[in-house]
């Protein structure tokens, strides 16, 4: 059974860090793509990132580049969410998600059908 649990969520003032984390269990983390998204009062959901642990390949959306930073450890089955530099904009329920195989070319595209149930991050001065 495929799970996902973030952690790593907070209240934090602009210019500062965190780190998300997302446990997986019931599947093989080199066998998915794993994504963060985030969703803001009154917004659609975005994907901020996404990575293939098969290849390392990675995803960022525009507004997070150079701040944010993906990574996975498949032998503890978590994957990151480093969060640096961050602003008030970056306010939002942040959940991960799983797409199963078979992988896509790229994550970005890749079908996510198995989400976890989230943790809030507020930045605010």
């Amino acid at each position: 059974q495929v799970q996902l649990v973030e952690s790593g969520g907070g209240l934090v003032q602009p210019g500062e860090s965190l780190r998300l984390s997302c446990a997986a269990s019931g599947f093989s983390l080199d066998a998915y793509a794993i994504g963060w998204f985030r969703q803001a009062p009154g917004k659609g959901r975005e994907m901020v990132s996404c990575i293939k642990s098969s290849d390392g390949t990675t995803y960022y959306h525009d507004s997070v580049k150079g701040r944010f930073t993906i990574s996975s450890d498949n032998a503890k089955g978590t994957v990151y969410l480093q969060m640096n530099s961050l602003k008030p904009e970056d306010t939002a329920g942040y959940y991960c998600a799983a797409a199963p195989p078979p992988i896509r070319p790229m994550c970005v595209i890749s079908p996510y059908d198995y989400w976890g149930q989230g943790t809030q991050v507020t930045v605010s001065s």
